[in-house]
């Protein structure tokens, strides 16, 4: 049963993290040249609330579910189109500068952290399944809090692979910072796009 419980937290810390590892490298694409001690927020933001949303969850309880199910991945939705939509808008007045050096992005601790809340709000939910999952289990809140370690752990790993991943294509696109925006603000606005069509069964992953 032990086995079996650990390997289910590790599948879903991994499937939690999925979206963290796209930001990640549009992340890593975007910041590019920041020092490493900068970028390895990212990572630690990511897995920072992947851990914090579930332990909130599991705590709150089902009792609230029934109200926050009905809105969670609008919120998420909203919260990444609109980072997408600006990050997008910003990209093409540069493209349309007289100006042909692109200016980068400018790195805020602000944005990581709303980009951390919209990526981590489907593990709320996660969170009020834990009595469930953790069902049969002596201690079950030891159990929690080792269960959230874990995908919390897993999203750090997995975000910090996915900023490498984004530092190393962004290189690619050496001074046009812009379309390299561009691209960053699509994948969360498909992101976004999915967190969508899963809460209605349309798809899958």
């Amino acid at each position: 049963m032990t086995f079996g419980i650990i390997l289910s937290v590790i599948l879903t810390g991994v499937s939690l993290a999925m979206d963290a590892f796209a930001v990640s490298v549009c992340d890593g694409m975007i910041y590019r040249h920041l020092e490493k001690r900068k970028l390895v927020i990212f990572p630690v933001t990511f897995g920072l609330f992947q851990a914090l949303m579930p332990i909130i969850g599991f705590y709150v309880g089902m009792a609230v579910i029934k109200y926050i199910e009905t809105f969670d991945h609008w919120l998420a939705f909203g919260i990444l189109l609109f980072i997408g939509g600006n990050m997008i808008y910003e990209a093409i007045k540069k493209l349309r500068s007289k100006s042909q050096e692109m200016q980068q992005k400018q790195f805020t601790v602000k944005e990581v952290l709303i980009q951390g809340v919209a990526t981590s709000i489907d593990a709320l939910a996660v969170g009020f399944s834990l009595n469930s999952m953790l069902g049969g289990v002596d201690n079950v809140q030891a159990w929690a809090w080792a269960s959230v370690g874990i995908i919390g752990v897993i999203t750090f790993c997995i975000s910090a692979v996915g900023v490498v991943i984004g530092v190393k294509v962004g290189e690619l696109f050496k001074k046009r910072v812009a379309v390299a925006e561009i691209i960053g603000g699509a994948v969360l606005i498909l992101i976004a796009v999915k967190i969508v069509l899963e809460a209605y069964g349309v798809i899958k992953f």
